[in-house]
């Protein structure tokens, strides 16, 4: 089944893998449901996040066993400060529901952030834009095909 977020990948001719894995009934922690049902290691599996300052949207993309440091993602996307976007927006801003939101193929282009953690990885997995999917892609893709910055950006759990 292609979403936005593979056609976006086949778009720019990226490669990636799919992985599905089941997520029935989950409310909240899609992230660590997707690691356990991969068999991953949660370093390797990344969340999406929005941010904003004012009318400034970032999408941080960070591992799903840390937290975001808004401080240091504010300073990383140049801007002065930064709040958590309400989910209910983030859907909106996006055109993914939470727990399926993909730093590909979004409703709408934003700065992008990622993890300095991702670099030294030979995969990550991010949202295929639905929950219950996931696509491994190389992190220089992600930070090639939406001009990411990344930077020192997370926090312990």
């Amino acid at each position: 089944m292609q979403t936005p977020a593979t056609k976006f990948l086949d778009s720019k001719r990226i490669s990636y893998k799919t992985y599905e894995y089941s997520c029935n009934g989950a409310k909240h922690d899609f992230g660590h449901i997707a690691a356990r049902e991969l068999n991953r290691d949660e370093n390797e599996v990344f969340k999406t996040l929005l941010i904003h300052h004012e009318k400034t949207y970032i999408t941080a993309v960070i591992p799903v066993n840390c937290n975001l440091n808004l401080k240091n993602a504010a300073r990383v996307a140049g801007v002065k400060n930064a709040e958590m976007v309400k989910p209910e927006d983030a859907e909106r801003l996006t055109g993914y529901v939470v727990g399926g939101i993909s730093p590909f193929g979004q409703k709408r282009r934003n700065i992008t952030i990622l993890a300095a953690s991702a670099i030294d990885l030979p995969e990550i997995l991010v949202s295929g834009g639905r929950r219950g999917f996931s696509v491994g892609v190389k992190p220089q893709d992600l930070i090639a095909a939406l001009g990411a910055l990344t930077g020192d950006i997370t926090e312990p759990q």
